[in-house]
C-alpha cells in the first residue's frame, strides 16, 4: 500500500510540472520557468595557491624561454636577424589570435578546466622540445665561429623539429592565456560582497604575477641562457612549467567548474541572421513584454532585461505567425525566431566592441616602451656607476614592470579602500573610469619618452658622446637612468588600463562567452602591435622624403624619434576624447534585477556602511 501512494504521489506530482509547464507555454511565460539549480561550493582565496600558483609558474615558464628567443635563433641556430625576427614576430602573432580558438574550442566543448590542463601540458611539451634543440647537438647547426664567414644553417629536420616545439605552446599560449583568468574568477561567488571583492582582488593579483614572472625571466633566466648555458637556461623553463602542471591538477578536487554549454558565439550569429531574414517587420509595442522569452534551464547566463539599444537586433525575438514553438517553450527553429535573451546577449558583445577598438590605440604606447625607448637606452650611457658594468638595453623594460609591480598592491590594498569611501563603489571607480585613467597615463607616457629623447639627442649632438655601437650611432651621455620616468608611466598605464579591460571585457561579456573576452584582451594585444607596425611603415616612408628627414632612422641622433612620440601622443588625445564618447553612450550590462553593475556596487556599499 505504501509503494502504491508513493508512486500515485509522484505521478500526481508529474502530471502537476507539466500542467504548469503547458500553462506556462500558452501564457508566453516559458522562459520564465526556473528549475532549482544545485548549489555551487565556491571556495574562493582557498582555491588561489593553487590557480595563482600555476599562474605564475606557467608564465616564469612561457617567457623565460620566449624572452630571450630571439637571441637564440640568432646565435644557436644561426638564422640572420630579419629572418628570426621575421618567425618571431609570426609567432607571437599566431599566439595571441590563437587564443580565439582556444576560447571557442574552451566555451563550446571542453569547458575551462580541461582546456587549462590540456593547454598547460601543451606547453610543457613544447619548452622541452626547444629546450632539447640545445642540448642535443644534432638538433641546432654547428657552433659558428665568430672569425668565421660562413655559417651552416639548419637542417629541414631540425627546423621541423624547432617548430614542434613552437606549435605546441601555440596550442598551450591557445588555451591557457584565455582561459586562466576567467577560471580564476570562476571560483568566488559572483552573488555575495565577499565574492565581488575577491574577484576584483584576482584581476589585480593576475597582473601581479604576470609583472612578476616576467621580471624574473628579463633578468635571471636570460641572465643563465646568455652567459651560462642555453641548455642549462633553456632547461629552467620547462622545470618551472613541470610545477605549473603539478599544482594545477593537486586542486582538482577544489576547484568550481564551469561546464561548456554549446558555442556561445552561434547564439549571436543567429541573433544577427533571424533579425536580418525579419528586417521587414514593423517594431511591436511594449518590446520587453512582447517579444519572445525563453532561458534554457540549463542555462549559466544571468537573465538579461531589455535595453533600447541595436533595436534593430529586436526583430529577431518578434513571433510571427510562420514561427513555431516546442513544448517546452524553445523555438523549434533557432534560425528562425530567437528569444529575447539572446538579443540582449548579443547587444551585450556588440556594446564592448568599441571600446576595445580604444584599447587597441592606447597600447602602442606601451608597445613603443618595448621598442623604440630600448633604442634609446642603446644610445645612452648604460654604466651603473664606476663599476664599468653596463644593464642591457633590453633590461630597462624591468623598470616598467616594477612600477606596475609595485602600484597593484598599493592600489587593491591603499587606494581602492580610501576611493571606495568617497564613491560609495566596492571596486573605488568604474571599470571604464579605471580604463580612462590608464589613457591619460598612455599620454603623459608619450609626452615624457618625447621630452626625454629630445633632451638626449641634443646632448649627444652638442657634448662629447661616450663612443660608438655598432650599426648604430654615437652614444649620448645622458644617463640611462632618465629613462626611468616613462617606463614607471608606461607600467602605471598597464596597471590601470590592462587590468580594467580584462575585468571589464569578464563583467560585460555573458557569462558563457568569458574565455571569448579573455582571449579579446589579447587580440587587442595582437592589433596594437600591428599597428605600431603599419604606424612606423608609414612614418619612415613619409618622413624620408621630409626637410626634416627620416625621423626613424637607424641612428637616433640624426632621426627625430621625439616627433614620433609626440605623433603617437596625439593619437592618444584623439583616442581619448573617442573614449569618453564611448563611456557616455555606453551601459553596463544588468543584473538580474535590473540593476547596473555600477549602481549595484553603490547599493552594496551603502548597505554595507548602514
Amino acid at each position: 500500500m505504501k509503494e502504491n501512494g508513493k508512486e500515485t504521489q509522484e505521478k500526481y506530482e508529474k502530471e502537476n510540472m507539466e500542467k504548469n509547464l503547458k500553462e506556462s507555454i500558452e501564457n508566453g511565460e516559458a522562459g520564465e520557468v526556473t528549475i532549482e539549480k544545485p548549489k555551487i561550493n565556491y571556495r574562493g582565496w582557498k582555491a588561489m595557491p593553487f590557480i595563482i600558483g600555476n599562474e605564475t609558474f606557467e608564465k616564469l615558464g612561457a617567457i623565460g624561454t620566449l624572452s630571450n628567443l630571439l637571441i637564440y635563433l640568432t646565435t644557436v641556430f644561426n638564422m640572420k636577424t630579419i629572418t628570426a625576427a621575421t618567425i618571431i614576430n609570426i609567432f607571437n602573432g599566431t599566439c595571441n589570435f590563437g587564443t580565439l580558438i582556444g576560447a571557442y574550442l574552451c566555451d563550446t566543448y571542453f569547458g575551462r578546466y580541461k582546456t587549462l590542463g590540456f593547454a598547460t601540458c601543451a606547453s610543457f611539451l613544447g619548452l622541452l622540445c626547444i629546450q632539447l634543440t640545445a642540448a642535443i647537438s644534432n638538433l641546432h647547426p654547428p657552433h659558428c665561429a665568430k672569425e668565421s664567414s660562413i655559417c651552416k644553417g639548419p637542417t629541414g629536420g631540425q627546423m621541423a623539429f624547432l617548430f614542434t616545439g613552437f606549435g605546441l605552446m601555440v596550442i598551450g599560449a591557445g588555451g591557457v592565456r584565455p582561459c586562466n583568468l576567467a577560471f580564476g574568477a570562476d571560483q568566488f561567488n559572483p552573488n555575495t560582497d565577499s565574492g565581488k571583492r575577491g574577484v576584483n582582488s584576482f584581476f589585480n593579483w593576475y597582473f601581479f604575477t604576470f609583472t612578476f614572472a616576467k621580471m624574473v625571466s628579463l633578468t635571471l633566466i636570460v641572465y643563465v641562457q646568455s652567459n651560462v648555458s642555453w641548455a642549462i637556461g633553456l632547461g629552467i623553463p620547462p622545470i618551472l612549467m613541470f610545477i605549473a602542471c603539478v599544482l594545477f591538477f593537486v586542486g582538482t578536487k577544489i576547484y568550481v567548474r564551469v561546464k561548456a554549454v554549446g558555442s556561445p558565439m552561434t547564439s549571436v550569429a543567429q541573433v544577427i541572421v533571424v533579425a536580418i531574414k525579419k528586417r521587414g517587420l514593423n517594431p511591436v509595442p511594449q518590446p520587453w513584454i512582447s517579444l519572445f522569452k525563453y532561458i534554457p534551464s540549463e542555462s549559466v547566463n544571468v537573465k538579461l532585461p531589455y535595453t533600447d539599444q541595436f533595436r534593430f537586433l529586436d526583430k529577431a525575438a518578434i513571433i510571427s505567425p510562420q514561427d513555431k514553438i516546442n513544448p517546452d517553450g524553445s523555438a523549434a527553429d533557432p534560425w528562425k525566431l530567437c528569444s529575447l535573451q539572446q538579443v540582449e546577449e548579443t547587444k551585450c558583445v556588440l556594446r564592448v566592441l568599441p571600446i576595445w577598438v580604444s584599447g587597441v590605440v592606447y597600447y602602442l604606447a606601451v608597445v613603443q616602451q618595448n621598442t623604440y625607448a630600448v633604442f634609446q637606452a642603446s644610445q645612452s650611457d648604460r654604466r651603473l656607476g664606476n663599476t664599468g658594468f653596463k644593464i642591457p638595453a633590453a633590461t630597462y623594460v624591468v623598470f616598467m614592470m616594477l612600477s606596475l609591480t609595485i602600484f597593484i598592491p598599493i592600489y587593491d590594498r591603499v587606494l581602492v579602500p580610501f576611493v571606495r569611501r568617497i564613491t560609495g563603489k566596492e571596486s573605488g571607480i568604474s571599470m571604464l573610469q579605471r580604463v580612462g585613467f590608464g589613457i591619460v597615463f598612455s599620454i603623459f607616457t608619450m609626452l615624457v619618452s618625447a621630452l626625454v629623447e629630445e633632451h638626449r639627442r641634443t646632448i649627444a649632438l652638442s657634448k662629447p658622446t661616450l663612443g660608438i655601437e655598432p650599426r648604430r650611432g654615437a652614444i649620448s651621455s645622458m644617463s640611462g637612468f632618465w629613462l626611468i620616468p616613462q617606463f614607471a608611466l608606461a607600467g602605471l598605464t598597464e596597471a590601470f588600463a590592462s587590468v580594467g579591460l580584462i575585468e571589464f571585457y569578464y563583467k560585460q561579456f555573458p557569462e558563457n562567452m568569458r574565455s571569448i573576452a579573455g582571449s579579446l584582451f589579447y587580440c587587442g594585444l595582437a592589433g596594437s602591435s600591428y599597428f605600431s607596425s603599419l604606424l612606423i611603415m608609414i612614418v619612415h616612408r613619409t618622413t624620408k622624403r621630409g626637410a626634416t628627414g627620416n625621423w626613424l632612422s637607424e641612428d637616433l641622433n640624426k632621426g627625430r624619434l621625439d616627433y614620433f612620440y609626440f605623433l603617437v601622443a596625439g593619437l592618444g588625445v584623439i583616442n581619448l576624447g573617442y573614449f569618453l564618447i564611448c563611456t557616455r553612450w555606453y551601459r553596463y550590462k544588468a543584473s538580474e534585477d535590473g540593476t547596473t553593475e555600477v549602481n549595484l556596487e553603490m547599493k552594496t556599499s551603502e548597505k554595507t556602511s548602514a
